[in-house]
């Protein structure tokens, strides 16, 4: 979905077109940031982009293609980074040029029109999923700040004996049971109610979560020193995944606009 040309938090921004060719679709077009495109054993892209740019519905403007990697036309042009590290994880980001490659029309997924819906869809569960991922690195965070705590000595005795140390650790282990209760909340309402019952929670956790870890992350890394921003230890690359997810699947900001709403609703 992610394009560098537009605000891709607003998935009606998408610019890259699927157009209608007989029996093919043509696609022009430029993402980024597409998770698992470096992976060697990736070989079909599924592309969200516009087949009716001026449909009256903003929401039915899209849809979604498979498009095999080896179709003439289309490029990974290059190997995004995040904070200067490779995503291990999703395989790396890539950057992918869509030139006028065509698929035949039955690689559409679903029907026309039916890109945003699909993109929606996947977005709660794959929200759901960061937060779960972020209280892991969390508990690796905590891990480590207590093993440096009580293995390093400062001004004459161990950090684990200094006050601010013992806050830090302290309030770390509040956040993630605070967080992990909310996140299992939220899981459970999605199995009993469904995403859209969920709605507010899925928001609730994807604003708490990245956010409270980033500070976990943050004071952990001021407990290791220099040694916290070095490749020597794993707070660094930790941080730098956790930054990112205020931004990945909707920025921070689009969440609390929208749960805000939906709060102030009960009012008017």
């Amino acid at each position: 979905m992610t394009e560098p040309e537009v605000a891709s938090s607003d998935a009606t921004n998408i610019t890259t077109r699927i157009e209608r060719d007989g029996d093919a679709y043509v696609i022009t077009g430029r993402k980024w940031y597409i998770s698992g495109a470096m992976h060697p054993d990736c070989g079909i892209f599924i592309v969200m982009g516009k087949t009716d740019p001026d449909g009256a519905d903003i929401r039915r403007q899209q849809s979604m293609v498979l498009v095999p990697r080896d179709t003439p036309g289309v490029t990974v042009e290059r190997a995004m980074r995040v904070f200067g590290y490779e995503d291990h994880y999703h395989g790396g980001h890539a950057e992918v040029v869509f030139d006028h490659a065509r698929v035949p029309v039955s690689n559409l997924i679903g029907e026309e029109g039916g890109g945003f819906a699909i993109a929606q869809a996947r977005l709660g569960p794959g929200r759901i999923h960061h937060c779960m991922r972020l209280i892991g690195m969390a508990e690796r965070a905590i891990e480590l700040m207590c093993r440096r705590a009580v293995g390093r000595d400062a001004f004459g005795k161990a950090l684990a004996q200094q006050g601010v140390v013992q806050n830090w650790i302290a309030d770390a282990r509040v956040a993630v049971e605070q967080l992990r209760l909310l996140v299992l909340k939220t899981a459970w309402m999605m199995d009993t109610v469904g995403n859209r019952g969920a709605h507010t929670e899925i928001q609730a956790i994807k604003i708490a979560t990245p956010r409270t870890v980033v500070g976990i992350l943050d004071r952990a890394i001021q407990l290791y020193g220099a040694g916290g921003v070095s490749q020597d230890f794993p707070l660094a690359e930790l941080y730098a995944g956790a930054r990112t997810l205020m931004i990945a699947d909707g920025p921070d900001e689009v969440h609390q606009r929208s749960l805000a709403r939906r709060e102030l609703k009960r009012y008017l």
